[in-house]
């Protein structure tokens, strides 16, 4: 239904490799100054924070630089004056991409963006022209087997419908469940509370409809998704893409 399934695992394998580089950490560290900026240090009363917390660590940030990110975020330390940005264009064959970043530079970073869509086929194109295309949805990815809590399909659709879950996804090896972006955080925490293992959670840019690609283009949508998720300033980038055009072949070659 959204596009967004494979396309996640094709992120999250990539965010391994970020993590060496050291990418991840400064992403996720700027994405908790924000959110401790524009909704205070208190992570129980700021959700956006508390999942950034989440993220940084179990991606193994130190505490300490954590601590420093937060209070950069509330004013408590000097520190960059980071501003939320968008840019929406079109890949190969067409495909929507929004990219969301963060920068201290919005002038660089638009001209830098711009360079890597032109670079790898795409370009960019006018605000509100890929946005509509798009809704904010909580996306979360629960495995289905592991030592503490196996899954099988008939407990995952009674969690889902405990849940009030939006959709669900069912892939061969995890679940996934879409819930409206207000809902997020109250579903985040339900699962924390029953235990539930879940591998990845966000606040996802689902597609309303998606595109098929054949797969030489898909494989260069990749490339320019990738370049676009390698710099510094982007936090995030979302497709239209739909799943059914990655298969296994694609997605090890970009894994």
């Amino acid at each position: 239904m959204s596009g967004h399934s494979k396309w996640s695992t094709i992120k999250h394998r990539k965010a391994a490799t970020d993590a060496r580089r050291g990418k991840l950490f400064t992403k996720v560290l700027r994405e908790i100054t924000v959110a401790a900026r524009m909704g205070g240090g208190d992570p129980k009363a700021n959700p956006r924070l508390r999942s950034a917390l989440v993220e940084a660590r179990s991606s193994s940030v130190p505490g300490d630089t954590i601590e420093r990110a937060m209070k950069k975020g509330t004013g408590e330390l000097e520190g960059e004056a980071y501003e939320e940005v968008i840019y929406e264009g079109y890949g190969p064959g067409g495909i929507a991409i929004l990219v969301e970043g963060m920068t201290d530079n919005r002038n660089r970073t638009a001209s830098e963006v711009r360079h890597l869509f032109t670079r790898h086929g795409g370009n960019l194109a006018a605000s509100g022209s890929v946005t509509w295309m798009f809704s904010r949805r909580g996306y979360f990815a629960i495995e289905r087997t592991t030592p503490e809590a196996p899954m099988n399909e008939e407990k995952f659709m009674e969690l889902a419908v405990e849940l009030g879950a939006d959709d669900i996804v069912i892939e061969p090896d995890h679940y996934e469940i879409f819930t409206p972006m207000e809902d997020f955080a109250a579903t985040q925490e339900e699962l924390e509370r029953r235990g539930v293992p879940v591998a990845a959670k966000e606040l996802a840019m689902v597609p309303q409809t998606t595109t098929t690609l054949p797969p030489d283009r898909v494989s260069q949508v990749i490339r320019l998704a990738e370049a676009l998720e390698d710099h510094d300033d982007v936090q995030k980038v979302w497709l239209n893409l739909d799943p059914s055009s990655i298969d296994d072949k694609v997605t090890a070659a970009h894994s």
